[in-house]
Order: C-alpha cells, then structure tokens, then sequence
C-alpha cells in the first residue's frame, strides 16, 4: 500500500470507542495498520471490541477508564505510554445528551453535559500534548475531535449540547495554530444525525426521521461508518497539510437552503 494512505506503525487512542461513531473509528483505525487504545466506562464492552478486533487481526489494546475524571485520564494516558509505547493520534469521541427546553435543565444536567463533551476533550488534549509533541518528531502528532452540525445550527439537540458542539469547534481551531509548531494537527468531524444508541432515542420515531430525511439532500441518514472514515482520513500522512478544519458529513444538511 501507499505508505501515504497507512497508519502502519502508528498508535491511536480512541474514546467512546466500544459503540457508534466511536467503534467504527476504532475499526477503521485497526483497518489501516494502527495499533488502537480502545477506551469506554464498560470493562465489560471493552473486552468485547477486544475479542472482535484481535479475531480480525487488529493490534488492539483497551482499558476501562471516565475520560471525565482526572482519574480516569491518568490511567488511559499511562496506558498509552505502557502499552503502545507513545502517541501519534488522539480521537476524542466521548459524548453524550439531555434533550429538553432550555429553562428546564437542572445545574447538575448542565454541568454534567459540558464536563462530558467539552471538558473530556479539553482535558484529554492537555494531558495527551507531551506524547503527541514526542511523536511530531516523527511524522506528526494528530487529534480529531468528534463534533456536531448542532455548533453551528439548531438542530433540536438542547442549548447545552449544542454549546458544547459549538465550543469544541473553537477548541479544535484554537489548538490547531497554537500547536501547529509542534507538527501536531487538529481537525473536528462534525456528523449529522448517525444512526448511533445516542441518536437512536429520536431517529427511531417515524416522525422525527421523517423531519430528518426532508432536510438532508442525500435523504438518507448516515452510517457511523459515514463519519469514522473522515476521521481516519484526516489521520494519515496524505492529510498532513490538513489542520484547524471543523468537516461536516450531513448529506448536505448545512448547504441546504429552501
């Protein structure tokens, strides 16, 4: 294969990584070479990707950790010095939602919203940028951030979701340029509703998909699929001029007018 489209020889840390958009990234990571650090809450989900991947042949390793706890963090980047050895990709993909009205969320829903998707990145940035600058030196550092099309319009998410959506966009160009001198790049893949557990709760009122499918232009809604294979693009060598970029993959929804 053309050494600029593999990730042979290089190590990713995927979270959120044994369900939806986060499970297929980890396979499409495994797919092209890359030894991956599997991470969710669940020991019990973690071991199962694990079976599937290594039955496949993947260089797969896991650890069950809260990427929103600095506990958490610790252990899944000691784990990725002790096991892989160092750090060429960060996928932060952790996220999750509380859908109502905005005068009805409570203090503890909203500040366990932001800790999840915005404060979860954040964090694992910080604590992954030593690795990540080390492994610049020999290629190049990347982290994709897992967003929304919800940072840019209303989408019917809830106020705080789409804040923190609209806040890792942010997040991702700011470090894009600060870090760009530490050959370490930084993009976001911003879906539209996928058909994942988290969306599952709304797609699967005919109603609402209804609603969903008359403003994507592909009308058809998206495969996690769909999204992992941006964020495994954006990870290869062929990519490497590629940096700050917020990426949508919504049929079209965005571009849609009337």
């Amino acid at each position: 294969m053309n050494e600029r489209w593999t990730l042979a020889g290089k190590r990713a840390l995927v979270t959120g990584a044994t369900k939806g958009i986060g499970r297929a990234i980890a396979d499409e990571l495994l797919g092209l070479e890359a030894a991956v650090l599997i991470v969710a809450r669940s020991a019990e989900d973690v071991d199962a990707c694990l079976k599937e991947a290594r039955e496949k042949g993947g260089a797969a390793h896991g650890i069950a950790a809260d990427v929103t706890t600095p506990e958490g963090r610790r252990a899944v980047l000691e784990a990725a010095g002790d096991v892989l050895g160092g750090l060429d990709i960060l996928v932060n993909n952790v996220g999750t939602n509380i859908r109502k009205s905005s005068v009805e969320y409570a203090p503890e829903e909203y500040d366990f919203l932001l800790r999840t998707n915005l404060g979860s990145a954040w964090e694992m940035c910080r604590a992954a940028y030593p690795l990540l600058r080390e492994s610049a030196s020999g290629g190049g550092g990347s982290i994709v951030n897992i967003g929304s099309v919800a940072g840019s319009v209303s989408v019917h998410s809830g106020a705080p979701y789409a804040m923190t959506k609209a806040a890792l966009d942010q997040l991702t160009r700011y470090l894009a340029v600060e870090w760009a001198s530490d050959g370490i790049r930084v993009n976001a893949v911003n879906p539209w509703y996928t058909q994942t557990p988290l969306a599952s709760v709304v797609l699967d009122k005919p109603e609402f998909r209804e609603s969903v499918l008359a403003r994507t232009p592909l009308g058809r809604v998206a495969e996690p699929q769909h999204i992992s294979g941006l964020a495994a693009f954006l990870c290869l060598p062929v990519a490497s001029h590629i940096t700050g970029q917020c990426i949508a993959v919504d049929g079209g929804f965005l571009a849609f007018g009337f």
